[in-house]
């Protein structure tokens, strides 16, 4: 089969082509596995963090990739849950222990014992991939391949996000950053809490635009002030310097959630500028966002139908993983990027 492959960590500024085509043999499913035939798989920012060394994969080479869509090839001795030919979706959630308080009490993502998929087991940059049962899910049928792989995680983590953050309808929501993640927290927020304005924050013009088109009540730059105090807040954004505007945004009692993963060390200096009285008392809370739980991926896919949820993507062959990510990494971003690999 066909993959791209990850040999060491990489520079996605410089001309180095971190990812490279190889032939490799298919995967054999064990027993409570199935063998994916993949359709698409979208393009995440984590992976930058895999390739520059912030989130570093488990091994070398390594197939990246975790938000799959594709059609059950074969199933391993004593698999259940699946019969060949059924359209199935992974996303980051490849594993955990299943025993420990965390995924016993339905917190599988903070198990110490958590995998995830491209980062701990070989991902979806490929034409086939294995994964646990569990770790799969049935998609709508209303959806398209395409449509349906930034769900698995820019809208899976987005979901959790949401629910994370407290929201009521009526109060208003900021989102820091509108890539992947941003577009469809606005049109879930929109569905979810029709009275909420909804404020979003960057510095592309071109994401305003979309953020406008998909209902957001406002939009400007991060320093901007907006219209009214923000109630809940929702940070995408690999840099410090939005979460500081946007705690001093924040509405007493207000929270920030922060999706990333990691934050760049070249923008830490922005810390210095922490100022309890002005960002953080009046009892304003932050909180950060590990991995997502099968549980936020399954309601994001119902959600998704119900909406319906329509992402807006830009479409790659496999070969066009590397240029990509680095359209990414330069900020080249309107929606979701997603390769075409079946």
């Amino acid at each position: 089969m066909k993959a791209m492959v990850l040999n060491s960590i990489g520079d996605l500024t410089s001309d180095e082509i971190p990812l490279n085509l190889v032939q490799k043999p298919k995967p054999v499913p064990r027993a409570g596995e199935i063998l994916i035939r993949v359709k698409a798989c979208g393009v995440c920012r984590t992976e930058l963090d895999e390739i520059e060394g912030r989130a570093k994969p488990s091994f070398y080479p390594i197939i990246l990739g975790h938000q799959v869509t594709g059609v059950v090839e074969e199933t391993g001795p004593e698999g259940s849950r699946f019969s060949t030919g059924q359209r199935v979706g992974v996303g980051w959630f490849y594993s955990s222990c299943g025993r420990c308080r965390f995924c016993l009490s339905g917190k599988e993502n903070l198990c110490p014992e958590f995998k995830a998929t491209g980062r701990d087991a070989d991902g979806g940059y490929a034409e086939y991939m294995v994964v646990p049962e569990r770790s799969a899910h049935l998609l709508p049928e209303t959806l398209s391949d395409i449509q349906l792989a930034p769900l698995l995680c820019a809208g899976a983590i987005g979901y959790r996000c949401l629910r994370l953050s407290g929201l009521q309808d009526g109060q208003t929501l900021g989102l820091l950053g509108f890539g992947a993640s941003g577009h469809l927290v606005l049109q879930m927020a929109r569905h979810l809490f029709p009275h909420s304005p909804i404020f979003v924050f960057t510095r592309s013009e071109k994401e305003r635009q979309l953020a406008k088109e998909l209902g957001a009540a406002w939009t400007g730059e991060i320093t901007c002030a907006p219209p009214a105090p923000l109630e809940a807040a929702i940070d995408t954004t690999p840099v410090w310097k939005p979460v500081l505007h946007g705690l001093a945004h924040l509405e007493r009692g207000g929270r920030l959630i922060i999706n990333a993963i990691s934050k760049e060390e070249t923008d830490r200096s922005e810390l210095v500028h922490l100022d309890y009285q002005k960002h953080l008392w009046l009892e304003k809370e932050i909180k950060s966002v590990a991995n997502v739980t099968p549980a936020d991926i399954a309601g994001c896919l119902s959600l998704a139908e119900k909406i319906p949820l329509r992402p807006e993507v830009q479409t790659y062959s496999l070969q066009e993983a590397n240029l990509a990510l680095r359209e990414i990494k330069l900020g080249r971003i309107r929606g979701a990027k997603v390769l075409l690999i079946g």
